[in-house]
């Protein structure tokens, strides 16, 4: 794929996934969480330019602080977002401010690792880009995945994570 159908998909996914979390969600822990970004990961790791031909080494470093940020982002993620379960015992999840300040500081960090990349006059593919957004996302989800199991939340109902007061409401589709 050309570095603009690359960013065209960067911006789509990451559209949807923020616009999707920041909505209260029934979770599914029976899907497979993990297929979006492995399909990301392999578009990205399919283009031969993910590296910069003439500074290998250079880019290899920024791709590795990249996914670096996008592996930290995923965490910070996945501890901010809510989790609580309904009195009928469904599952939910929704980010919090503190999973939008996540997300701030880790689009601030990329435009960083971006310009230092610019001012070595290193060439930097979209494609990295799209490897630490499949981090993020792989990240993310199975933190999410392992607090709903390891809270014991599938098996047996339990007061909202974080409000326990606050009942559970589920949005018009």
């Amino acid at each position: 794929m050309s570095g603009l159908v690359n960013a065209l998909v960067i911006v789509a996914v990451a559209a949807v996934v923020i616009a999707r979390q920041f909505r209260a969600q029934a979770v599914d822990t029976d899907r497979r969480w993990w297929l979006l970004p492995v399909v990301l990961a392999a578009i990205a790791l399919h283009e031969p330019g993910i590296l910069d031909a003439h500074h290998r080494v250079g880019s290899a470093a920024l791709l590795a602080v990249e996914l670096l940020i996008g592996l930290a982002t995923g965490v910070g993620w996945g501890w901010t977002t809510r989790i609580w379960t309904a009195p009928d015992g469904v599952v939910w999840t929704k980010s919090t401010k503190a999973s939008v300040g996540v997300w701030a500081v880790g689009i601030a960090l990329r435009a960083g690792v971006f310009a230092l990349g610019a001012a070595l006059g290193l060439r930097q593919d979209s494609s990295a880009l799209m490897l630490g957004l499949a981090g993020t996302l792989l990240v993310r989800d199975g933190i999410l995945a392992w607090r709903v199991r390891s809270a014991g939340v599938v098996d047996r109902p339990t007061p909202a994570y974080g409000d326990a007061a606050r009942s559970a409401w589920k949005e018009r589709v």
